[in-house]
C-alpha cells in the first residue's frame, strides 16, 4: 500500500506538470471504486485551473478554485503522467486531460482508492477532519505524542498508525522509526516517557524523509509518476526482514502480529 513518502514523492512528480495548468475535462472509464465517482466529473473539471497540488496524510488535494479534487491511491493505485494518445489498460480508470496534451491516467487494479470532489473548505470534508497532525510538521513533536498517548494501554505501534494521533506514518515506516528510536513495538504507549517520545519524533520525521529521497518504497507495483520504483527498501532495518540477522546486533529479527497488521522488531536493540 503505498504510505506518505510515496504519496508525497508522487505529488512532487506531477506539480511541475499541474499546477498553473487548465483541465480540458476527464475521461471516466470506471466509476466504481471505494466510493463513487461523481458520474459528471468531467464536465465538472471542464476549464477549471489547477491552482495547487498538496497533501494531507495519504490524499493528494488538486486545488481548482472553485472546488477541491481529492484523490487517494488506495491499497494499488497509481498515477502516470502520459501523452494523451496513450492507449488505456485494463486497470486505468480515469484520465484527467490538461490543457498541454498529457494526462494523468489513475490506475487501480483493487479499486480501493478514490476520486472525489469537494466544494467548499476541503479540510471540513469527513475524510479529512479528524486527522491527526502531518509528521514532517514542527506540530508533531515528542510533547503532543506524550500528551495523547497518557493512559494508553495500545501498543505504540498500534498508536502511530492511528491517523487521529499522527496521521501518514504507516506500517513500514512505524517498524522502521521504532527501530531507529530504539522502542519495542509492542510497548504500551502510555508508558514511554516525554524523552523516548522526543527520539521517537525525530526518528519518525528522519526516516519518512529518508524515503522520500530514495524515491519511497516499492512494494508490489507501486512506481512515481514517471513510471520509475522507489529505492528505500534497499534500506530497510527491520521491515520483511524476519528470521534474518540486525544489522547492528546480528541477533534474528522478529515478525509478530499486531491490530491485523505485521511488526517486525529487533528484540535485542528495540526494549
Amino acid at each position: 500500500m503505498p504510505e506518505l513518502p510515496e504519496v508525497e514523492v508522487i505529488r512532487r512528480g506531477i506539480v511541475p506538470h499541474l499546477e498553473g495548468h487548465r483541465l480540458a475535462g476527464a475521461t471516466l472509464r470506471n466509476l466504481s471504486l471505494r466510493w463513487p465517482v461523481p458520474h459528471d466529473l468531467g464536465h465538472t473539471l471542464c476549464g477549471l485551473k489547477i491552482n495547487t497540488v498538496t497533501r494531507r496524510g495519504k490524499y493528494l488535494l488538486f486545488d481548482c478554485g472553485t472546488g477541491t479534487l481529492i484523490l487517494h491511491l488506495g491499497m494499488s493505485g497509481s498515477l502516470r503522467l502520459l501523452p494523451a494518445t496513450t492507449p488505456p489498460q485494463k486497470h486505468d480508470h480515469i484520465d484527467l486531460i490538461l490543457d498541454t496534451g498529457i494526462i494523468l491516467r489513475f490506475k487501480d487494479p483493487r479499486r480501493f482508492g478514490a476520486v472525489l470532489w469537494n466544494t467548499g473548505d476541503v479540510m471540513h470534508h469527513a475524510l479529512l477532519a479528524q486527522l491527526g497532525p502531518e509528521p514532517l510538521t514542527k506540530a508533531f513533536n515528542g510533547k503532543l505524542l506524550y500528551e495523547k498517548t497518557r493512559g494508553r494501554s495500545a501498543s505504540i505501534k498500534e498508536v502511530l498508525m492511528n491517523s487521529r494521533i499522527v496521521v501518514g506514518v504507516g506500517n513500514i515506516y512505524a517498524s522502521e522509526a521504532l527501530f531507529s528510536a530504539g522502542i519495542s513495538p509492542i510497548t504500551p504507549a502510555g508508558r514511554i516517557g516525554v524523552r523516548r517520545y522526543e527520539k521517537l519524533v525525530r526518528a519518525i520525521k528522519e526516516t519518512l524523509n529518508l524515503s522520500i529521497e530514495a524515491g519511497g518504497s516499492s512494494l508490489r507495483d507501486f512506481v512515481n509518476s514517471d513510471g520509475n520504483p522507489g529505492y528505500f527498501q534497499q534500506q530497510y532495518w527491520v521491515y520483511q526482514r524476519n528470521g534474518q540477522p540486525c544489522r547492528k546486533c546480528g541477533a534474528i529479527i522478529v515478525q509478530i502480529r499486531q491490530g491485523q497488521r505485521s511488526s517486525f522488531y529487533c528484540p535485542h536493540c528495540q526494549k
